[in-house]
């Protein structure tokens, strides 16, 4: 006589835990289903998931999407996915103008506005803005270099704002810029 007959039953019968549990299971899911809720769509059992393999999953020691990124990477990624490309780079133009140029341009000459593609440097002399305007070509080459191409087209070279020659409260106009009252 079997362990199972000594016990009151077989596996199939009611009377045997295993097949309690199994009956139990089996009304739950047919409840389920009369409800209309899937059944058996949950997790697979280890034994499964082991048996279908991972080739080319994320188990082991190389890199995978899931390890920790550099900072400058991801905001790189999101800049481009975002679109906001352009912007960054002007940005950096003007964050960055002394490593760009140098430190001698930088020291005699600061960007103040980008449209267009046009950046509009001022220089604190005329003498630097001359400099400037005979080695623009080479400045917007670097500045392709460190931002990328497109950001930075054209220059505009500016001198020093010359000083007002208009002096007192009252003038006449078309006399001159030394042709004051007062």
């Amino acid at each position: 006589m079997t362990d199972d007959a000594q016990a009151g039953g077989s596996p199939e019968e009611p009377s045997s835990g295993h097949a309690m549990a199994r009956k139990a299971l089996e009304d739950a899911r047919n409840a389920a289903r009369a409800a209309g809720k899937s059944v058996g769509q949950g997790r697979s059992s280890p034994v499964r998931r082991r048996a279908r393999g991972r080739r080319g999953g994320y188990s082991g020691s190389g890199p995978d999407p899931r390890d920790p990124q550099p900072l400058g990477r991801l905001t790189g990624s999101l800049s481009q996915d975002r679109g906001w490309g352009d912007k960054i780079g002007e940005g950096t133009v003007f964050g960055a103008w002394a490593r760009i140029v140098g430190p001698d341009i930088s020291a005699h000459a600061q960007p103040t506005d980008l449209r267009d593609k046009i950046l509009h440097v001022t220089a604190e002399s005329t003498a630097w803005a001359t400099q400037l305007r005979l080695i623009q070509g080479q400045i917007i080459a670097k500045i392709a270099a460190a931002v990328g191409n497109g950001v930075v087209t054209q220059l505009r070279i500016t001198g020093p704002k010359a000083p007002s020659w208009r002096k007192g409260e009252r003038h006449v106009r078309g006399r001159g810029p030394r042709d004051t009252y007062g």
